[in-house]
């Protein structure tokens, strides 16, 4: 599958990207603030036209509308998790694909993903999944750094795909696809 790169997007127009790399720059000179006072720097510097959906520490969500998703980083670890994420998933072998979400495109301090609209609720056999989901990652070689309940999406067939695993970490077992 083809990524597309910073300067070019199907998804974000020339101003929404010129919006990113400005915040891109000016989030590097505020690295001592704290979390919430970023995202709310991050949202008052990008001005972009999308709904924000959500946010985590590192992270602000945006809607793109017609099925996608814009995670932009307002936080240097925000940055290394959108990295992560786009590598993990471009080179995770199908197995593995599977269970996270689709990365479609990335840039600097953003990238694109499928959006997800089944939230998996708190009950016994979604976390009878999690502990099992939790294990494919672990024997595939990855170790899946906050993987829980609220970074889980659910398929039209209840098949459990990760939402957010910015901070997965590879093992030496880990096996790339093209290994």
């Amino acid at each position: 599958m083809p990524f597309h790169n910073e300067k070019e997007s199907s998804f974000l127009t020339i101003n929404d990207i010129g919006a990113i790399d400005g915040w891109i720059s000016k989030m590097k000179e505020n690295l001592l603030r704290l979390p919430s006072d970023k995202r709310k720097l991050a949202q008052r510097t990008l001005e972009l036209p999308y709904n924000v959906i959500g946010y985590g520490f590192n992270r602000l969500v945006y809607d793109l509308g017609s099925g996608y998703v814009l995670k932009i980083a307002f936080s240097e670890l925000g940055m290394i998790c959108n990295t992560q994420e786009h590598t993990l998933y471009s080179n995770s072998n199908p197995n593995i694909r599977n269970y996270l979400c689709p990365v479609l495109a990335k840039g600097n301090g953003w990238i694109v993903m499928k959006k997800m609209e089944r939230k998996a609720s708190i009950n016994i056999e979604n976390l009878e999944k999690l502990s099992k989901l939790s294990l494919i990652f672990l024997l595939h070689g990855i170790i899946p750094v906050d993987l829980r309940l609220a970074n889980i999406a659910l398929t039209d067939d209840n098949q459990m795909v990760v939402i957010d695993y910015g901070l997965f970490t590879t093992t030496p077992l880990y096996k790339r696809a093209d290994q």
